[in-house]
């Protein structure tokens, strides 16, 4: 099984970069992993409505050109399913019974997604109605597809 994060922007912070290449270790012995980037489109820090909607539709063609035709895509996004962690790991546990052997979890950029890349999701998740930067999303979603492969294989994790 393949899982690709796939994220808009590149982690700035050496903490952040860390705690990546730790899960992308620990993940290492369930799957392949593999991190894909793509460039955060640039946007005034008071950016008005019309201009983060800009900025989302150029990041999502971004997205677009970088998602395989064969991926399961699943999009973090408010509106999303909020799963505990048994849940979370049964939906992946569902997905490689039916086969699926690529997944690609999307994360936005700052101002969001693009409502076109929610809409042809196979899927939405809710990691938590709580703002996080997208860069910490990035982590904190590394953490609960380990804490899912944990629990696919009956170990225990729950530090």
């Amino acid at each position: 099984m393949t899982i690709n994060i796939m994220g808009v922007g590149k982690l700035k912070e050496s903490y952040l970069k860390d705690a990546q290449k730790e899960y992308l270790k620990r993940l290492s012995r369930f799957c392949r992993m593999r991190v894909l980037e793509v460039d955060e489109e640039k946007a005034p820090d008071s950016a008005s409505p019309a201009q983060e909607e800009k900025v989302r539709q150029k990041e999502g063609e971004r997205i677009k050109k970088a998602l395989s035709k064969s991926t399961v895509v699943i999009v973090l996004a408010l509106e999303g399913q909020e799963p505990d962690s048994v849940e979370f790991s049964d939906h992946i546990r569902h997905l490689m019974l039916e086969g699926k052997s690529d997944i690609t979890f999307v994360i936005g950029g700052s101002t969001g997604l693009d409502p076109s890349i929610i809409r042809e999701s196979d899927y939405r998740l809710c990691l938590s109605k709580l703002t996080f930067p997208h860069q910490l999303a990035r982590i904190i979603l590394l953490e609960q597809i380990y804490r899912a492969f944990k629990i696919l294989n009956n170990e225990v994790y729950h530090k």
